[in-house]
């Protein structure tokens, strides 16, 4: 199955932003959450932190690197949408969790936090769309 193409035939919103867009947003928050939960498991090693507040950023990079599986290769909008409603509530917690902790981790993923609302409300659209 040519996966580009079935995603190309879904039926998405007007507003739905260019394929090409993706790949540079993603590379640039890549590197903030690779920054920012590094931090926060080096903190954790140092016992800084405990594993409570490390569970949600571990719990958001497993939802998050799962979502291309699950869309492209399963082509399962279902789970795909469940899966970044997982992602979006999972930052939150990680951000709540780390705030009294280090202020600026939460800050640094505001732009991950509203790529991840965008993301979810795009992927709910196609969701419904597609059913």
């Amino acid at each position: 199955m040519n996966i580009p193409t079935w995603y190309q035939e879904l039926i998405k919103p007007e507003w739905s932003p260019p394929a090409w867009l993706f790949g540079p947003v993603w590379t640039v928050l890549y590197i903030i959450i690779a920054i920012t939960f590094g931090y926060v498991v080096r903190l954790f090693v140092q016992k800084k932190i405990k594993f409570i507040i490390l569970l949600p950023f571990i719990l958001n990079l497993v939802f998050n690197l799962a979502f291309s599986p699950i869309q492209f290769a399963l082509q399962n909008n279902i789970l795909a949408a469940i899966d970044i409603i997982l992602v979006l509530a999972t930052l939150i917690w990680a951000m709540i969790s780390i705030y009294p902790h280090a202020r600026w981790v939460t800050y640094a993923n505001i732009p991950y936090l509203l790529w991840v609302s965008f993301a979810t409300f795009l992927q709910l659209n196609i969701t419904f769309l597609n059913l």
